[in-house]
């Protein structure tokens, strides 16, 4: 009687321990996975011509845009290029509005991820609000 009890003490042990492994793992995953992908790493307003505002993707189509900001940049060839600000939009309002008045001055209000997801755009940068047109 002795060894069956001091056998089933050993097996909840391990069972406790494996328990606890799980729980710990599963919870630095989800906090690997809010920080890479849904904690706001910073946030901003860029300004500049819009160049363009499409729609596209092959599963997830996603709205995407491109800011030119005044004043140059070197460019990786070493000439001067212009400041290019690549972003995704999650709004629809916010698209149309972009959609309509192309190659119009902007005041973009953004918010900047670690990570990348496909349903919310191509970059890490995502333009939440329209600060100001003209």
């Amino acid at each position: 009687m002795a060894e069956i009890n001091s056998t089933e003490r050993k097996s909840s042990g391990v069972k406790k321990v494996i328990s606890w492994l799980l729980l710990i793992i599963f919870l630095g995953l989800g906090a690997f996975v809010y920080y890479k992908y849904y904690f706001v790493f910073g946030e901003g307003v860029k300004s500049g011509y819009l160049n363009y505002a499409v729609k596209k993707g092959n599963l997830f189509k996603t709205y995407e845009g491109k800011l030119i900001q005044e004043g140059f940049g070197s460019g990786k060839t070493g000439g001067i290029t212009s400041n290019e600000f690549v972003f995704s939009v999650d709004d629809d309002s916010i698209f149309q509005q972009l959609e309509l008045n192309s190659g119009k001055f902007f005041d973009l209000h953004y918010k900047e991820y670690h990570g990348v997801l496909p349903w919310r755009g191509n970059t890490v940068y995502v333009v939440d609000r329209i600060v100001n047109m003209k």
